[in-house]
């Protein structure tokens, strides 16, 4: 792995760094967990796209700059750094999107990834059923076969973005008489706008619709909304959950950003004196760095045409344990009403929350880790 950055990588940094400095917002937009902060935030994906940095690592022919994974990982620090609005497109851009590269037909790509990348469609994550989270081959909301595409019925559960967005993507069962669970799937696209569609929004801790729960009811998809072949849904789903666990949701800009908002944090309010909470600080700022130079180690090897494979559950436990443990620092550090107020540390702090469960359990990883990456035995479950 070779850190050092070219001309080419340092130009493209300085031009990430002057279009953000001329364009994030002045002043955090609204939650986008709430309407108004949704719509703000689909608004700032439009500002995104226009300077042509919504999804800056895609073709060109599809809204992107075609830029490599180095560029890539160097925009996100810049973003993060310039303090811009979270991703409201995250679902459709960093998990449907690789997907649809990798499975989707040309027509799906031309089709769903410009209005995906200008925030004209943002799009909801539909995995999760009441009994199917974790074990998601358990999955029991089902696709029959009609006329010109599927019908779709069931429940889907803790559905990210679903409370606002426009459309959600998910996999279905299409034959129940598969040999196996994983069996007998298909990888479809749906509008949560359609016939038969109803949308119940979740609260959060803090009472936001982060998620919402999906019932469907004969719910129409036409043929061209299929990723891949049918029943190859399981294949499909799993390349989706490596992006999800890997690189693309949680980039390491991202907390070497909020891990030098905590140090400033502490030159402003920290107590020379609580030597425990200032080695909490030291260890968020190490963590950052280890995480960054795991990343790019990862990078490396993808760039050299390697996949994405069973170390993605390494940096998805990683990711999410210190991500909590990182804004827990900066309550403690702001006092006992810092969870209850708004600003830049409480918001985060609830969704950090949600880390070792979304993306599949910490569980599920730790499992993962010791018999694919360790060559232990299988426990029992």
């Amino acid at each position: 792995m070779d850190l050092t950055q070219t001309a080419e990588v340092a130009a493209f940094r300085a031009e990430a760094r002057a279009w953000l400095a001329e364009h994030v917002p002045d002043s955090p937009l609204p939650s986008l967990e709430t309407a108004e902060g949704f719509t703000a935030h689909r608004a700032w994906e439009a500002r995104l796209q226009t300077g042509g940095w919504s999804a800056v690592s895609w073709p060109e022919e599809y809204g992107g700059r075609g830029v490599d994974i180095e560029r890539w990982l160097v925009f996100e620090e810049e973003y993060w750094a310039a303090g811009a609005p979270g991703r409201v497109s995250q679902n459709g851009i960093s998990l449907l999107a690789p997907t649809l590269f990798d499975h989707g037909t040309p027509e799906q790509r031309a089709r769903v990834l410009p209005p995906m990348a200008s925030g004209e469609v943002i799009w909801a994550q539909a995995w999760s059923e009441p009994e199917a989270g974790s074990d998601l081959a358990s999955l029991t909301s089902r696709a029959r076969r009609t006329g010109g595409g599927w019908l779709l019925s069931g429940q889907k559960t803790w559905s990210s973005r679903a409370a606002f967005a426009d459309r959600a993507f998910g996999i279905f069962r299409t034959d129940p008489e598969a040999a196996k669970p994983h069996q007998g799937l298909t990888y479809l696209m749906f509008d949560l706008r359609a016939p038969g569609v109803t949308v119940r929004p979740i609260g959060r801790l803090d009472g936001k619709p982060a998620f919402a729960e999906l019932f469907l009811d004969e719910v129409f998809v036409p043929d061209e909304d299929v990723i891949g072949e049918p029943g190859q849904g399981w294949r499909i789903a799993m390349s989706t959950t490596g992006n999800e666990r890997g690189l693309t949701l949680r980039s390491p800009g991202r907390f070497l950003a909020a891990a030098d908002r905590l140090v400033a944090l502490w030159r402003a309010a920290g107590d020379p004196g609580d030597t425990a909470l200032r080695d909490r600080v030291a260890d968020a700022v190490v963590g950052a760095r280890a995480y960054e130079l795991f990343t790019w180690a990862g990078a490396t090897r993808f760039a050299a045409g390697e996949r994405i494979g069973a170390e993605s559950s390494l940096n998805k436990v990683f990711w999410s344990q210190y991500d909590i443990a990182l804004h827990e620092t900066a309550l403690d550090l702001l006092g006992a009403d810092a969870e209850l107020a708004e600003g830049a540390w409480a918001e985060p702090w609830v969704f950090s929350l949600a880390g070792p469960i979304y993306a599949g359990t910490n569980e599920i990883q730790r499992d993962i880790i010791a018999e694919r990456l360790l060559g232990l035995p299988k426990g029992r479950r």
